[in-house]
């Protein structure tokens, strides 16, 4: 894995050095929708969930909300069924270069602060790191206190193998 790059504050070169971010993501409602086109229910929900990340914090200082709703676009797209391999490259790309993974915020130089004293720790980042698995739960009908197993088992059907 490369290394991140250094943060030399007496260098000749000027950069930022590293960024916490908050644990408890970004407050406030998203921004408005910047994309050309009618948003989705999904795309929405998606929008939000995003917004709500400790990343966030640092896309609305950097002014990326059309890259966010790209983003946002072809995250949806990915998860639906039939996806192509190039929709799910194009997703993992950007993501990179949102710092949404564990290995571009560390080339971003960015780290979520631990959770202050008295707040949930699982809260803030379970938002962050979940929001697949939400979806994943909305689209197999499960609430958020549900069992997982129960919402599998209504599910399912038994399967005819023609015996």
């Amino acid at each position: 894995m490369p290394m991140p790059p250094s943060f030399n504050p007496h260098g000749h070169r000027p950069r930022v050095g590293p960024v916490t971010l908050p644990a408890a993501g970004r407050q406030g409602d998203p921004p408005p929708w910047p994309a050309s086109g009618r948003q989705t229910r999904a795309e929405a929900q998606a929008w939000r969930e995003l917004w709500a990340m400790p990343q966030a914090v640092m896309w609305e200082e950097l002014r990326v909300e059309r890259e966010v709703s790209r983003y946002c676009r072809l995250l949806v797209a990915s998860e639906k069924a039939g996806a192509t391999a190039a929709i799910h490259a194009q997703a993992t790309a950007l993501a990179d270069r949102l710092g949404l993974t564990p290995k571009s915020m560390r080339m971003l130089l960015w780290s979520v602060a631990p959770p202050a004293a008295g707040e949930d720790p699982s809260t803030p980042l379970g938002a962050m790191l979940s929001a697949a698995e939400l979806r994943r739960r909305r689209l197999l009908g499960q609430a958020d206190g549900d069992d997982q197993l129960e919402g599998l088992r209504a599910r399912l059907r038994p399967v005819d193998n023609g015996a």
